[in-house]
């Protein structure tokens, strides 16, 4: 497991997410690569929706941890699912409110508990892990399930960008997990690892930025299509894909 160091004091964090290139903030296509970004979006957040009720065919509440604007709460929302979401920023927590979805501003402000709880790409910012899984494993219902959603630093494009992997994100990413890592941590604190799923998307989409951070021209966009397709390839005997899902019981 990797940490970011040195890392910005706890209350300087929210600073580092104030940019207007912070899309999944912002929702704004205000350039071709967040364009991009809100694209591919749209075709994953039914991804994983359907997900959602393929872990809890029931629906019922749902917790989704790091909402920032809500377009997954609200796409679960209109699918029957009762929807909840803690957002610490507040330009995008106030997007989500008025898209209808009850948001909060710390975890610790919420008393129900959920029968689905989902950190898509928000375990990595987490200043305090255990103290922050210990309060999911108490929303958690008795059968409830957690979904997590991080980089993986073990990738194909993670070692061939290095120093330039988009996915490391520092200072705002303050841990890298692999998956080793991601299960022995989740397991100190009593979640069982049911299964790992790929984000075959996300390789490309990493890519691009990656490139982007190198300083390429045009052709990164031909060059990002090609390392993220080969990062799947690879990804496909050794399952070390870009971003991994991780659903874990109680």
């Amino acid at each position: 497991m990797l940490a970011t160091s040195p890392r910005p004091k706890d209350e300087e964090l929210s600073r580092y997410y104030e940019s207007t290139d912070y899309v999944s903030h912002t929702a704004k296509g205000n350039s071709l690569v967040n364009s991009i970004y809100l694209i591919a979006r749209s075709f994953t957040l039914k991804g994983k929706r359907k997900l959602a009720q393929k872990l809890v065919p029931q629906k019922g509440n749902l917790l989704d941890i790091g909402c920032g604007t809500g377009d997954f709460l609200q796409s679960c929302l209109n699918d029957n699912w009762q929807c909840t979401g803690v957002e610490p920023g507040t330009q995008p927590r106030e997007l989500a409110d008025a898209k209808g979805i009850r948001t909060f501003e710390r975890l610790d402000q919420i008393k129900e508990k959920y029968q689905l709880i989902t950190m898509w790409h928000v375990l990595e910012h987490v200043p305090n892990l255990n103290e922050t899984l210990s309060s999911i494993y108490n929303l958690l219902d008795q059968s409830g399930t957690l979904l997590i959603a991080v980089p993986n630093h073990l990738s194909y494009d993670a070692r061939l960008y290095k120093k330039y992997w988009a996915g490391y994100d520092v200072p705002r990413h303050l841990w890298h997990f692999n998956q080793q890592t991601m299960e022995r941590i989740l397991r100190n604190n009593n979640f069982e690892l049911k299964q790992i799923l790929p984000m075959k998307l996300d390789s490309f989409y990493v890519s691009l930025l990656s490139e982007g951070y190198k300083g390429m021209g045009i052709i990164r966009y031909i060059k990002a299509l090609a390392i993220g397709l080969f990062s799947n390839l690879f990804a496909k005997n050794n399952k070390q894909y870009s971003s991994l899902i991780y659903i874990f019981k109680k």
